[in-house]
């Protein structure tokens, strides 16, 4: 379906105005012929005064940002895109399909004035405008459980930043294109990070080329949002949607292995660190040997040579301060 752009009917005022001076001429003609007893004048002006409202249900008002899909006698006939006050025919109607959905997103959020009525004991909704938002707006669909590429279950949330540039196929080509966002945001999302592990793991190929590399869930974000933007983008497409960004706004492991996840991160961190204390004990216990034996202050052999590494060591990579001993005998 292509989109058509109705920019030349912004006549509205012209008609109000030719609309409400003929109210006033067969207001005129109805006294007129009836005072004159000129009953067909009569008749003309009470016919007009009875449908000339009609001609009022073709003016529109157009807001910035907005447009609105016209429709007549089932046909399409175009779409008022630029602000302004028009007037089409009377017997068109709008169209938009995704009127009365509600998503967790800007644009979807109701007013008091959109809320149910009841009347007569029965909740009715007021009546729906179906005019289409033109502007900028944020999706932000419900976090999921989803298994990266190791098969650890994860939960992940996005916010998608989109608008509609076709009016056309968002009306037409899809039965309701904000539940068909939605879904396609859920799809490309699962399919995305099933890729990815949480945390950088070896043997990984998270680009499809057969090479290992460091991508992850938590280390590359951009790179994941912007995947999951480009997949989002190629379905939607034919729906007259555009997806301007893609972003996380949450991740953790899912509850069931978040404990058991936390302390495999702990111990992670303290193999890590224990490494970096013992590379540096065993630099310092080098150093402290070659100290002793360039400037000759005692010499020892190899067994002295292992306890005092020995000690050292100790003292050096012991969680406690270490308690010293004063040897008042033989060093032998």
């Amino acid at each position: 379906m292509k989109e058509i752009v109705l920019s030349r009917r912004k006549n509205g005022f012209m008609v109000l105005g030719l609309s409400v001076l003929a109210y006033i001429i067969a207001l005129l003609l109805t006294v007129f012929g009836a005072a004159k007893g000129v009953y067909w004048l009569a008749v003309i002006g009470i016919v007009y005064l009875c449908l000339g409202w009609v001609l009022w249900l073709g003016l529109k008002v157009i807001k910035p940002q907005e447009a609105l899909v016209l429709t007549l006698f089932g046909k399409y006939v175009g779409t008022l895109k630029d602000e302004g006050f028009y007037f089409v025919n009377p017997f068109c109607v709008a169209v938009n399909p995704a009127a009365k959905t509600r998503l967790n997103q800007s644009g979807d959020v109701s007013s008091d004035e959109n809320k149910p009525v009841v009347v007569n004991g029965q909740l009715t909704n007021p009546m729906v405008n179906k005019k289409i938002s033109l502007k900028i707006m944020t999706l932000n669909n419900s976090r999921q459980k989803i298994n990266d590429c190791l098969g650890n279950p994860i939960e992940i949330g996005i916010a998608v930043i989109w608008r509609v540039v076709d009016t056309a196929k968002a009306v037409f080509d899809v039965d309701n294109y904000k539940e068909y966002l939605s879904l396609q945001c859920d799809s490309a999302l699962r399919n995305v990070v099933r890729l990815y592990p949480y945390d950088v793991a070896p043997n990984v190929d998270t680009t499809g080329d057969g090479i290992a590399d460091d991508g992850s869930l938590r280390g590359s974000s951009e790179i994941v949002a912007g995947r999951i933007r480009d997949e989002i983008q190629q379905k939607v497409a034919q729906a007259g949607i555009e997806i301007i960004e893609a972003r996380i706004t949450y991740l953790a492991y899912a509850s069931e292995i978040a404990a058991v996840m936390l302390q495999r991160q702990q111990a992670s961190a303290i193999i890590d660190a224990r490494k970096m204390i013992v590379d540096g004990a065993v630099g310092m216990v080098e150093m402290a040997l070659e100290r002793l034996n360039e400037n000759k202050v005692v010499e020892l052999d190899d067994e002295r040579k292992a306890a005092m590494v020995s000690n050292l060591l100790v003292v050096l990579c012991g969680n406690h301060d270490a308690q010293p001993v004063v040897n008042s005998g033989s060093l032998y």
